[in-house]
């Protein structure tokens, strides 16, 4: 494989993990998720990554900062380095989003397939890409 090419819209509103990691490169990483109705991803902050979500069923609220974004499908949202964030899902069904951290977050091939799978994971990245 030479990078990534796929139908990404089509992945992620067919996803069923909490967190998929699809491809990692040096500077940049793809991750799908899902979050159920009432789930959130947790309040963080990367000190020294982007974020760029993008919102492909569901419905939800991103904060930043202190400041709530409402979010749906066809709705994207950048996350400066710093940031302290979360994602929630307000709706009645799941809400999937693809993100992409630059630079990568988590190991290359991450699977958490709830939320509690990754709150009692503590990996970060690596290093090691997808090729």
């Amino acid at each position: 494989m030479k990078g990534f090419a796929d139908d990404i819209e089509k992945l992620t509103e067919h996803n069923e993990n909490f967190r998929q990691v699809l491809y990692t490169g040096q500077n940049l990483q793809l991750v799908l998720m899902a979050l159920q109705p009432g789930e959130e991803i947790g309040e963080e902050t990367h000190g020294d990554r982007d974020q760029f979500f993008r919102f492909e069923t569901g419905a939800g609220e991103v904060r930043i900062d202190g400041v709530v974004n409402k979010v749906k499908a066809d709705d994207g949202v950048i996350v400066p380095a710093g940031a302290k964030h979360n994602v929630i899902n307000t709706g009645s069904e799941p809400l999937r989003l693809y993100t992409i951290y630059g630079p990568p977050e988590h190991l290359d091939g991450t699977i958490h397939r709830t939320k509690a799978d990754a709150d009692t994971s503590h990996e970060h990245f690596d290093g090691q890409t997808t090729e």
